[in-house]
Parts: structure tokens; sequence; C-alpha cells
């Protein structure tokens, strides 16, 4: 028999595997199920509710000192000067005192505790803001308690079967989105009866997507249609539901990925520093000849080198940071910026990518109407009403009702104008998903739930449209505009008012959304008044243009409609009778309760209905752009900077965008992809040039599992992308895609809670907060001053600020270690301490002063070894302040007595520390003349040298300051 040590020395894969294990099981996460939810009867339900809080906090009291010290060690620059105050306590490689080490670190550390403690409690009070918000909770007693809201299924409403809900801080969608309650328990007499049906919910298990859900109310399907998540809003109506998902398995949370500590790229270049550090250490080790403990000596070396990276360059760099950020948050051409990091400010100054939600007002307006024959402008629109209030005045409304049903085949005459504009208004009047929506007169909180009509102000001016489109709400309007107003809609019918003030009812007996697939929607619906049926559909143009009677104007007016930046929508119809409807719903339904392909079958039913239809018009309308966007996206790709557009619209919305808002150029190819075949996409895009890549968000995930670097290289190459109907965690891969794949520097910019994923993974992020609401992105992004000054001024600015700070900061502490370095060759390699680096360093390099050559010291000392280290420290000195005077253009006095001051400590040190400097011989002649020698011949070469360069090879700038 083997013992249990023996097999684990024997088999080391078993100690691996069982070392595995016992990591997976102290990282293991719940695994998520699908579960049922009986409603009254809680005890039933198996599976356990995470609690329900939101909790975005990075530690707690027991956490808080190893998580602050583990986040700052992790980076290389905190790392590099732990080790090297840990290498003091080291008799044979202490190098001066202890605290010139462990001070400067402490100090940066207790700012950086004491920072992060600061965003800790401001975090815990914003969840306590949120998690304390009041919900009502119907229970079986009938009582109302208090409680945070969820993910729940719509069970029932008060007034209708359907409510209103703004989804924009989930998936980005300003539009409002219909929900639908469940329809066996809406018929129910009373609230209290939802506890004595014995129903339940079988919810399927938690996932990321959130545009899908499967589930069933007992027998009753249930889709995306009856769910409200989590980060939206009730915007109409009132809902009463059954929660089946909370905490951390609710899809905002799901789709929310873990904040990480951001650094900028100066803090990166540190590493190469260190490399030149190591570099030379080996170099003067291998001119010893690695005599003796050459392992001892080389580490000694790294430290006295050390002051190649100075600890006061941490200093400097986040006092200047914080600096940039008080200047940002103080710009008044930018009000309302609110900096939550300020160790990233000058990022702003190295964006590639910037993604956005929209580059538009989101607001539509409709601007012409083409009839074959004839085509009607805003100019004209005078014309079109007239026809209209014509043709349904009172006294021929019934007959021009009759001659528009009179045949169930259309008629290919020629038409007169005004039964066609008639027809043609009609249909856009009825094809769409709009619900007029009425405001109560009521105000505050009614402790009981049901409305009665006259709660209900149904006048014009009380009247809004809501849909999931714009581009319908704007048709809609529109119509309202010529006298056809939709006054009411429910899932059943529908009601039109003439410019008579008849109401016109339509039972909707078949709907067909919009899909990006299908590219269009369509309506069946019945008339009161004849009977009549009518098949009305709208859609892009090269998805009707296979569906409708041959025409040889659609394909010609729908180009130049789109060259003047219109959103063209072509409109058909078609008559069916009694019988042919029947014969459709009875295969219609038959598709729909199929197990296997139940989308291709519906499909192929709905197509079948789709053939040989009427053109009525085409539509023209124009979505309104922010206020400068050309010249503003014009002048970020002059810059360099290349924009992604990254948004949970729909896929002909963002390319409608694109084009109109020059983020695609005229003479550039649009690829879109938006099918599941990836990699024939991406083989047929390689073969472009020149050509903008848009991609929905399914062909986006198919890239992003199988062919990320084929997707980068190729996206990387294209002047823009954009990517539509994007989840958050998608967004947040295509950062991360690019952060790995590709060496720049990504910003992300959003406004809705959807971006908040995105915006924790970019190098840079920014976001409006949700107490601005009024100052909106696309406002901050597009307006000129505002984008221009934190891009093209903060970030600039930020990033040479820090670069030549940091560039003074290394300058002194390469200047010493190669005096260091000068001196230990003098001494045979050596690895002597060159005496009182610490206190040029640390005490004078804030100001910041240079450095000085050590040769002339060297060329020109005393016997005194002394006298050199005074000599080297005041050329040093000198040099420095010389060098920032030199480069200054435009003085302030506070630099003025910035310079004063530094000149004035070192002085004052010569005075009293004897220890190192030999006053009697600084009163000298002898040492005046030499520092001043020294002095000229560090500076004067380097600044004629600028001169010359500067006068003939002046910088592309210096033409248009002259």
């Amino acid at each position: 028999f083997l013992n249990k040590d023996h097999l684990l020395e024997s088999r080391p894969e078993l100690r691996l595997c069982c070392c595995e294990c016992l990591v997976h099981t102290c990282h293991r996460k719940k695994e998520l199920k699908a579960r049922t939810v009986w409603l009254g009867h809680p005890e039933k339900c198996e599976e356990k509710y995470p609690k329900n809080a939101i909790k975005n906090q990075k530690y707690n009291i027991v956490t808080f000192v190893p998580g602050v010290l583990y986040q700052q060690f992790k980076f290389f620059l905190n790392l590099y000067f732990l080790v090297v105050a840990c290498s003091q306590f080291v008799p044979s490689l202490k190098i001066g005192y202890l605290y010139t080490y462990w001070a400067p670190l402490g100090f940066v550390l207790a700012v950086t505790m004491v920072r992060e403690a600061v965003d800790e409690v401001r975090r815990c009070r914003r969840n306590k803001e949120m998690n304390s918000q009041l919900y009502s909770k119907l229970t079986v007693r009938g009582d109302h308690s208090v409680t945070h809201p969820d993910e729940v299924i719509h069970v029932m409403s008060y007034d209708q079967s359907s409510c209103f809900i703004r989804t924009d801080q989930l998936d980005g969608e300003t539009d409002w989105k219909l929900r639908i309650a469940v329809a066996c328990t809406q018929r129910l007499p009373a609230l209290g009866d939802l506890f004595s049906i014995n129903a339940y919910i079988y919810a399927q298990k938690p996932e990321l997507d959130i545009h899908s859900f499967e589930g069933n109310f007992t027998r009753e399907s249930l889709s995306i249609e009856n769910t409200l998540w989590a980060s939206t809003v009730v915007a109409s109506g009132t809902v009463i539901g059954v929660v089946i998902y909370t905490g951390k398995e609710m899809r905002s949370m799901l789709n929310m990925s873990q904040s990480k500590n951001k650094v900028g790229l100066l803090d990166c270049l540190t590493k190469a520093l260190f490399l030149a550090q190591v570099v030379l250490s080996v170099i003067m080790v291998a001119l010893q000849g690695f005599l003796g403990p050459w392992f001892r000596n080389l580490f000694r070396f790294v430290v006295l080198f050390s002051y190649i990276i100075p600890i006061s360059l941490r200093v400097n760099l986040d006092m200047g940071k914080s600096a940039y950020s008080w200047m940002i948050m103080k710009d008044k051409s930018i009000p309302g910026t609110v900096v939550h990091t300020s160790t990233i400010p000058e990022e702003l100054g190295r964006l590639v990518s910037d993604k956005t939600g929209t580059l538009t007002q989101n607001e539509m307006v409709f601007k012409r109407l083409h009839l074959g024959t004839v085509s009607y402008g805003t100019d004209t629109m005078d014309e079109i009403q007239s026809h209209i209030i014509q043709s349904y005045a009172q006294v021929w409304v019934t007959q021009c009702e009759l001659r528009d049903s009179a045949s169930s085949t259309p008629s290919r005459k020629p038409q007169l104008p005004a039964p066609k504009v008639r027809k043609a208004v009609k249909a856009i009047a009825l094809c769409h998903n709009v619900t007029p929506v009425y405001e109560s007169r009521v105000n505050g909180a009614s402790t009981e739930p049901e409305r009665t009509e006259a709660d209900q102000d149904f006048s014009d001016d009380n009247r809004t449209y809501q849909a999931s489109s714009p581009d319908e709400v704007a048709l809609v309007h529109w119509t309202e505009s010529l006298g056809l107003t939709l006054v009411n809609r429910d899932l059943t019918s529908l009601q039109l008012k003439t410019p008579a003030g008849h109401i016109l009812t339509y039972y909707i007996l078949q709907i067909f959304p919009f899909t990006s697939e299908s590219k269009r929607m369509g309506i069946i619906v019945r008339e009161e008044a004849t009977g009549d049926i009518t098949f009305y559909m709208k859609g892009a143009d090269v998805a009707m243009a296979s569906t409708v009677q041959y025409n040889d104007w659609l394909e010609e007016e729908c180009w130049n409609m789109a060259r003047e930046g219109l959103r063209t929508l072509v409109v058909a119809k078609k008559s069916l009778t009694e019988e042919q409807y029947q014969d459709f719903e009875s295969h219609y339904n038959e598709a729909k309760l199929s197990i296997h392909d139940r989308a291709l079958k519906v499909a192929a039913v709905v197509e079948s209905l789709e053939r040989d239809m009427e053109l009525l018009c085409l539509t023209g309308v124009e979505d309104q752009l922010q206020a400068d966007v050309w010249p503003t996206l014009e002048l970020l790709r002059n810059a360099g900077i290349k924009i992604w557009m990254l948004t949970g619209d729909k896929l002909e919305t963002a390319t409608c965008i694109a084009k109109s808002s020059h983020l695609v150029s005229r003479n550039q190819d649009i690829h879109v992809s938006n099918r599941g075949e990836a990699h024939l996409e991406l083989n047929s895009f390689r073969r472009k040039h020149n050509c903008a890549l848009v991609i929905s968000g399914n062909s986006l995930e198919v890239c992003l599992r199988y062919y990320e670097h084929e997707f980068v290289e190729l996206a990387c190459q294209c002047p823009a992308v954009v990517c539509c109907h994007c989840s958050p965690t998608q967004k947040a891969q295509i950062v991360r895609l690019l952060q790995q794949h590709t060496a720049i520097r990504t910003c992300a910019i959003g406004d809705g809670g959807n971006d908040v994923s995105m915006i924790q993974a970019a190098d840079c992020g920014i976001g409006i907060e949700g107490k601005v609401r009024y100052f909106s992105l696309t406002r901050f992004l597009h307006n000129p001053v505002k984008a221009h000054r934190l891009l093209m001024v903060h970030g600039r600015n930020g990033y040479k600020r820090s670069a030549a700070l940091g560039q003074f900061v290394m300058h002194c502490g390469m200047v010493i270690s190669t005096m260091q370095a000068v001196f230990s060759s003098i001494f045979y390699f050596a690895s002597l301490y060159l005496s009182l680096c610490w206190f040029i360093s640390n005490a004078f390099s804030v100001c910041p002063p240079g450095g000085i050559l050590m040769y002339g010291a060297l060329v020109l000392f005393d016997q005194e070894f002394v006298h050199v280290v005074v000599i080297s420290f005041t050329a040093l000195i000198l040099t420095e302040l010389l060098m920032v005077a030199l480069t200054v253009r435009t003085w302030h006095w506070l630099m003025v007595v910035d310079e004063l001051i530094s000149l004035s400590c070192y002085l004052a040190s010569l005075a009293f520390l004897n220890e190192y400097f030999d006053f009697s011989f600084i009163m000298t002649r002898m040492f005046l003349w030499k520092v001043c020698v020294i002095t000229l011949v560090s500076c004067l070469p380097l600044y004629i040298i600028k001169y010359l360069k500067r006068k003939f090879s002046p910088p592309s700038y210096s033409k248009l300051s002259s």
C-alpha cells in the first residue's frame, strides 16, 4: 500500500489537479439555474434568490488596507519603489538612511489610501441611496410593503393590458417599448385573485442577452414582450409583476464587469527606464570583470542607479494630475464636468477610439412624399392637406371608402393625385406600431390603483405618441398635421379621426413587427364601416423591391432621397378577401405552433402573402444631427483619432446616422455584416479598400468568439467602424479586444447604464451622470466648444505637461546616476555611494532642478573629496534653474518665486550642512569660477543647438503663430 504523500510525490500531475480543484472550490460561483415561481406560495420555490441589493464597493473594513496595497503594488512603478526600500534592511545593500526611502513611499501610499477611502464612502452612499428606493409590493393579505424593484414578469395592469417602458439605461435605445401583460391574468376581476388561481411561472436561467427571454406562465408562453428588466423605467401605465430575478442574477448586473484601477501611459513608460537601469548596472559589473561577489555588487548598482526612476517622479506626476483634474472641473466652457479618476487625465490626449451611443438629436422630421408621378416636399405640404380634407369631407367620405375597397386586386390604371394621396396617407396612418398616450389630470400619488375615464384628458394638446422607432412617430405626427389623427390604440383595434371629426375604427387582425432580417413590417386590418380587409406593409427599398408590382421609378427616387440624407421607407398595400385571409390565418397559426424551425415556417407563410402588392408611395424622413457634428468629427480624424460608434440601435438606424453625420464619407463604401456566416463576411471584406464596416450584434458575437484576430486586423484598417445592436457586454469585449491585440489607447464615452462596462474596460472613460440628464452625451460630444476643449485642450495639454514634468524629474535622476557611474568608474568600478544624492533628488526635484556633467567637476576638483561634492551639486542646481529659465516663454510671478525659493533652499543647505560642504572653500574665488565654467559648459551648447534647430527647422505651427 502507498500512503498519500508517496502517491502525490510519484504523480505530480495529481498534486496539480488537487491544487486546481482547491482553487476552483474557493472561487466557485453559484451555478445559475432555471426556476419556477409560484404565485402566493413562496414556500414551493426551490431556488433561493440572492440578496436584493446593489453593491458596487471595492472593499470592506477588513479588506481595505490589504486591498489598496495590492492594487497599488501590482503596478510596476510602486513595486519597484517597495523593493528598493526593502533592500535597505539588508546591511550589505544599505545605502543612505532608511527614512530617505520609506518616508516618500509612505507619503504616496497615505495619499492614495485617503483618496480611495473618500471614493469608497461615495460609492457606499450611492449604493445606500439606490437600495433605499421604495416600491409597492402586493401580499396575500392585501396590504402593501416596500421593497426594491428587480426583473419581473408583467402579469397585470390596472387600466389596459399593456404598458410602455424606457430602456435607455439598459440598451441605449431612447424610444419607448411596449410590454404586454399575461392574457389569462388580465381577465381576473380583482387583484387578490392572483393568489387563488394556483399558477406558476417557469423562467429560464439568468442570461446575459437583454433582447430575449423564454418562459411559461402555466400553459401560456412568455417572451421578451412580457418582461420588465431592472434599470428600465415604466413610462406609461401601472404594472403588477412577479419577481423572477434579483441581485446579481439581474441582466443589468450580469452585464457589469469588474472595474479596474487605470493608469496612464506615462506610468507604463517607467519599465523602459528600469531596463536601462539594469543594463547600466550589468555594464558596470562587467567592466569590473565579475570579480568577487558580483551578484551583490550588481544589486548595489541597481540601488545606486535607482535615481533614474526617482520617487519624486510619482509625487510630481500625482500632483500634476490633480492640478489637471482641478482645471477640467473648473473650466467654465465645460460646466458640470466631474473627474472621478485623477490618475489618467492626460490620456485624453491619446484617444484612438471614441465610442458613443448616437450622433443625432433623435428627432425625425418628415421631408418628402413621392407617389411615382408627383413629388411633395416641405413647401408643398399644404397641397396634400387640401387633398386629405376634400377626400375625407363628410359628403364624400362614404363614397371614397367604397371606391378604395371596390375590388380585391389593385387597379393599374393611372389615378388622379387626390385619390392616390388619400390612399398613401391612409396607409401611413395605419401601418405602424405607434400608440397614443394621454397624461392623467390627477397629479400626486393615489392609493387607488384604478383609473376612471374622467381622470384622462383626451384633448389633442395632451396626446403624445410612443413607439419603438422614431421614424414611425414622425410619420404619425405628419398624418396628424394633415388632419388624419391617431386618437386611440390597443392590442385589437385603432381609431383615426378625420379632418371632419369623424372617428374611423380599424380592427387589428395580424401584425408583423420589424426585424433586421426582413427589414419591413406589416399589419392586417379590418375596417369597421365596410368590413374590408387590407394588408399594409412598409420597409426598406431593398426589402420591398421584390414584393411590389413592377415600376420604373422606385430605385431612382430612393437614390435621390438617399443623396439628400433622408431615410426612405416604401409603403405598399394589398386587399384581401375573407377567404384569402382565413386561409392565411390557418397556415399562420399552424406555423406558430410548430416546435422545430418555427421562425422559418412563420416567415415562409408571411412571404406567401407579400406578393404582387400595390406600391403606394415613398417617404423621406430626416434625422436631425447635433450642432456642428461634421466639423467635430473632421477635427477628431485630422488629429489621428479613429472613431468607432457602438450603439444599441438597429442596423438601419446606425447606418443612416453614420452616413448623415459624415462618420462615413461619401466616397467610402459600407460593408454591412448582419448574418451568422462571419467567416465568409470577413473574407469578402478583406478584398475591399477604403471601406467602412457596419456590423450587427449577431455577427459581432460570432466574430468575438471565433475570429478575434481576423476581426481586429480588418476593423483597424477601416476608416470607421459602426457596431449596432450591441449589448453592454459586447461593448466591453470590443474595448478589451483592442487593448489585447493592438498597442493603441482607447477612450469610452457613454451616458447610460449600458455603457458602464465599456467605460470601466477602457483606458480612459467619460460618462455623463444621471443627475444632469439635460446635458446629453451627444450634445457634449459634438458641441465644438465642449468637445474640443476636453479632448484637444485639456487632454493634449495634460499629456504634454506630464511628459515635460516627467522629463525634468527623470533628467535630474539620469544626471545623478551618470555622476554616480563616472564616480564609480574613477574608483575602479567600485559600488561606492556618492553622498548627498538623496537630499538633492528628494528636496530639490519637486521644483525641479536638473543635472550637470560629472566630468567637469572631476577635471577641476581639488584633492579634497568634499570639494567634488560641493562643486558638482552647485553646478547641478544652477544648470537646472538656467535651463528652466531658457525653456519658459511666458513668465508668471509664481514661477519667478519658485526659482528664487529653489536657489535659496540650496544656498541655505550650503551654510547649515557643514558635514557635507566645506563653507570656507565655498567662499573662495576658485569655487566660483569652477562652478561658472561647468555651468556654462553644460548649458550653453544645448541652448545653441536648440536655437539653431528652431531657426532653420521651425515647427509647422510657427507659420500660424507668425
